[in-house]
């Protein structure tokens, strides 16, 4: 199962770049940055990756993510990733990036887009992996400074393909940013919106009535409400499902109770992916591998989850039905009957 695993096309989209960086390069960096870090080593910092909830997590993403200061770490960063990605044959990334998370540091928007950038550039040209760019802001923020950041980034907007929300839910609902997601819809960004991870499912609701997102990120939490299951089987809204992730910020106690393949089943577009794998463990294949190990996931099972991915991207008619031709060779080399 780990070579049909291996060798399955998948798309990631939901991936936050900074949760990308793995302790050695974040070591490496702050020696060239002269950035102080509390921990003496990497192996003192991978200890210190037992996190209770998802803000206890956020304490620690926050200051690793003060080693990024040049547009090269920007690049670095992103570059690693993409490596990880062709070794792991996923073809096609939407990935986040938190320009709040930087211009408190005074870390021009230019300098962070700049490398980001240029890496995803690069690795479409060795890789071939195809690739969208979400900027997001942080829900712990005031909408007022989200207004900011926008305006920053009018100069750029060629360049980034939507808008997102991350960082802490709880106490920051979707309506906070309803006036700003407006103001993106309106410049024509598409606009996901982290909800139902740790927040009550009415988040849910309000990122689809008040947000209008094109997607729900995590959103697990949708088996609370059974209407709201039955608008996303019968929308096919996606659900960027993370599930190491979520088991490692105890959403749930352990990835035996994950409800993906639950959802799967009842007709959701549900897609697996990554989060902040430098953080939670693995990045794509280690996630589809949790869900055979602790799930008992069939690789039939496994390939409709790709193909949600293809449903669920940003990409266009042409390249979704390239992927899903190569998605279904895939599954029909390997006896895997699709209906």
């Amino acid at each position: 199962m780990d070579n049909f695993i291996a060798g399955l096309p998948k798309l990631e989209l939901h991936l936050h770049i900074e949760g990308t960086l793995e302790p050695e390069l974040m070591f490496a960096m702050a020696s060239r940055n002269g950035v102080a870090l509390p921990w003496p080593d990497v192996e003192s910092l991978r200890a210190a990756y037992e996190f209770d909830c998802l803000q206890s997590f956020l304490d620690l993403y926050y200051r690793g993510a003060s080693v990024l200061i040049t547009e090269q770490d920007f690049f670095d960063l992103t570059w690693a990733y993409l490596e990880r990605c062709a070794a792991e044959q996923v073809v096609h990334v939407e990935i986040f990036f938190d320009p709040q998370a930087h211009s408190v540091r005074g870390i021009p928007l230019a300098t962070v887009l700049g490398g980001i950038e240029r890496a995803l550039q690069a690795g479409a040209l060795a890789f071939g992996i195809s690739w969208r760019l979400i900027m997001s802001f942080l829900r712990h923020l005031s909408e007022e400074a989200a207004f900011l950041t926008l305006r920053e980034a009018e100069p750029f907007l060629e360049r980034i393909h939507g808008i997102g929300l991350d960082s802490g839910e709880l106490g920051n609902p979707p309506t906070k940013f309803a006036g700003v997601f407006a103001q993106a819809r309106a410049l024509g960004l598409p606009v996901v919106a982290h909800a139902g991870e740790e927040g009550p499912v009415s988040y849910i609701w309000q990122a689809i009535n008040e947000l209008q997102v094109r997607r729900i990120d995590h959103g697990v939490r949708c088996v609370d409400d059974p209407e709201l299951l039955r608008y996303l089987s019968d929308t096919r809204l996606p659900l960027t499902v993370c599930p190491l992730s979520n088991t490692r910020l105890k959403v749930f106690a352990q990835m035996a109770d994950h409800n993906v393949l639950q959802l799967l089943e009842q007709g959701l577009c549900v897609t697996i992916n990554s989060d902040d794998p430098a953080y939670f463990g693995g990045y794509m294949a280690a996630n589809f591998q949790a869900l055979v190990a602790e799930l008992g996931a069939s690789r039939e099972q496994l390939c409709r989850l790709s193909l949600n991915g293809v449903e669920a991207s940003w990409l266009d008619l042409a390249d979704k039905a390239r992927l899903t031709r190569e998605i279904l060779c895939y599954a029909a080399c390997h006896g895997v009957t699709l209906n």
